[in-house]
């Protein structure tokens, strides 16, 4: 089986990187922009927010190993789709709670698992975006498994 390709934004990446990159299955991750309208971004061109990129994770895995549907999961579990361009104290679009869909199946599956959580949010609405993927841009260097670099599981307090 093919391995495949998965992209999520779920606020500051360096986090989300580091829960997916440990997720059995998850061949490769990397940290980057995706889904705004300035080519070539940098870190510091999304820090002002006016690129429209969200800062997200990009993940190849192997199906045989996890299931895409199990990402969606590890994704809803592991922030809040309920804040519209915010997650926790980090705001602006480039926190924007977003998944990029690479084929027919993905887009599928995701819409489904955003109907199948939305009761437990208490009835606020899911304002997870649900788009084709678009052109990654890889992040720099320094912020490729940050976390991990560092010696941190995760950016909690």
């Amino acid at each position: 089986m093919k391995n495949e390709l998965a992209t999520f934004g779920a606020g500051c990446f360096w986090g989300v990187e580091e829960t997916f990159r440990t997720t059995e299955g998850v061949i490769d991750t990397a940290v980057g922009y995706e889904g705004g309208n300035v080519p070539d971004v940098t870190y510091d061109m999304v820090c002002y927010g006016n690129t429209n990129h969200a800062e997200v994770v990009q993940i190849e895995f192997d199906p045989s190993k996890v299931k895409y549907e199990d990402l969606l999961e590890l994704f809803w579990q592991n922030h809040n789709p309920t804040t519209f361009n915010r997650q926790g104290p980090d705001v602006g679009s480039q926190y924007r709670s977003v998944i990029f869909y690479h084929n027919e199946e993905q887009k599928v599956a995701a819409e489904k698992s955003k109907e199948a959580i939305a009761g437990k949010w208490n009835g606020k609405t899911i304002v997870t975006q649900i788009v084709p993927a678009d052109k990654f841009y890889k992040a720099e260097d320094y912020h490729q498994q940050y976390l991990a670099k560092k010696g941190l599981s995760s950016c909690h307090i």
